[in-house]
């Protein structure tokens, strides 16, 4: 098979979908591979070195989309890369189709078949493709929200950790799934008060053993989120529906009352974001302030530290693009239904429910695509 990787055209995003030892790989098995030249330059992955790992580069995306059979990417394509895509070609990289109609219409018309990473599952429940991001992210949320109090970012001037004899930032995380929990970690060892909810008590229990009393687990009510919200410095939303949008937990009447100089970061902003006043941003233009609350909403927070990203993504997808080079994404995904769980639009057909449900397409599950 052919594999492409273009270089990412997303607003400061200098992540690359392979590395090149994720093309040795590929080379071993009797695959080829196109790079975009300077595709990973900018964290220091070089045409040499991909070149050296056996793959051929090419000097636009344009040929990339024209020869490839399947397209590895990062980020969402954007809709020129939309619009390059051929009828049966595969595209396997981050979609979050549930909030971007647009991107969802150029698929299906493209008739591609795209497999997304944030919704392959693992035998536990798991997403093993979102989770290496999702920790990225939820210890970027962290070190971002702490800038962001910064008095000359906005903020009410507060230091996370505080110091001897003045109390530390209160930090609320809303969910306790990889993000939240990371978020709780580094919140944790910068010295902050933090407070985590979620709706399951299991998962509660478990973080309750995991870091004893100095974090606090609270049972994720109405009261109980409004409570900890109006209290807080710094709040992480931390909520993920796989594939669908987020619910919207943190309303505008709760931010009116919230303290001045607060912030939010909202990690689930690729699914829509789950406060009600939340618009995806860049690193670019990191954050915007309503009501007097600092939002931090920037929808590829793990390009931040491309470096770390893109190893750790290769580190997770290799296997999986193996699978679909080395047996066609028919059979591949046809003998490991954990993969298949990743197809959300094929030829034309929405297969993943919660995205047909949200964007009202008509709905064919990934089985009846493939003829299962």
């Amino acid at each position: 098979m052919l594999i492409g990787v273009p270089k990412e055209i997303k607003n400061h995003e200098y992540r690359i979908g392979m590395t090149p030892a994720g093309v040795r790989e590929l080379v071993a098995h009797g695959h080829s591979v196109m790079v975009e030249t300077n595709g990973g330059a900018a964290i220091g992955l070089s045409d040499e070195a991909y070149r050296t790992a056996g793959a051929e580069i090419v000097l636009t995306a344009d040929e990339i989309f024209e020869r490839a059979d399947m397209i590895v990417k990062v980020k969402e394509p954007q809709p020129q890369e939309c619009r390059m895509l051929r009828d049966g070609q595969i595209l396997f990289t981050y979609l979050h189709l549930a909030p971007d109609p647009t991107q969802t219409e150029l698929l299906v018309n493209s008739n591609a078949v795209a497999i997304a990473y944030e919704t392959v599952t693992d035998a536990r429940g798991g997403l093993p493709l979102l989770a290496p991001m999702s920790e990225v992210a939820g210890r970027m949320s962290i070190q971002a929200g702490a800038h962001a109090l910064e008095k000359a970012q906005g903020g009410n001037g507060t230091l996370l950790g505080g110091v001897p004899g003045v109390a530390p930032a209160k930090v609320v995380v809303i969910g306790g799934g990889v993000v939240g929990t990371n978020a709780a970690r580094m919140a944790l060892g910068l010295g902050a008060d933090v407070t985590i909810l979620d709706r399951s008590l299991d998962r509660l229990k478990e973080l309750d053993n995991l870091y004893g009393p100095a974090l606090k687990t609270l049972y994720s009510t109405t009261d109980a989120l409004e409570k900890c919200v109006l209290e807080a410095d710094l709040i992480v939303g931390a909520v993920l529906i796989p594939g669908a949008a987020a619910p919207k937990l943190v309303t505008r009447d709760m931010l009116k009352q919230m303290k001045d100089g607060a912030v939010l970061v909202d990690v689930a902003i690729d699914q829509g974001g789950c406060f009600e006043t939340s618009r995806a941003t860049t690193h670019q233009e990191p954050t915007y302030e309503i009501d007097g609350v600092v939002h931090y909403c920037v929808a590829n927070m793990p390009g931040g530290v491309a470096r770390t990203s893109t190893f750790a993504l290769t580190n997770a997808t290799l296997p999986y693009v193996l699978q679909l080079a080395d047996k066609g994404y028919q059979q591949a995904l046809k003998d490991n239904p954990h993969l298949r769980n990743g197809l959300n639009v094929h030829r034309g057909k929405v297969t993943y429910q919660a995205v047909a449900q949200d964007l009202g397409y008509d709905y064919q599950s990934a089985e009846q695509a493939l003829g299962l």
